[in-house]
């Protein structure tokens, strides 16, 4: 399972996460990201991981977990 995280120390509110995800990842009025707590699919992984590399602050991260974790 891979979900994104979101590093608030990091965080810069440069807002390229919201351009590469939409789905995933919406601004809020000050332009910071507010990201569904919720599993990237396998297909949507690979743009997930652009959005990651492409962070200015390297605040975003893709964590991966074994299923059944809490």
């Amino acid at each position: 399972m891979n979900k994104l995280e979101l590093d608030w120390t990091r965080c810069d509110g440069h807002g390229l996460c919201g351009t590469l995800l939409p789905d995933e990842v919406w601004l809020d009025e000050w332009g910071f990201p507010v990201i569904r707590n919720r599993e990237i699919t396998p297909g949507e992984r690979a743009n997930a991981r652009r959005a990651v590399l492409a962070c200015p602050a390297l605040a975003l991260r893709l964590t991966r977990s074994v299923k059944g974790d809490s």
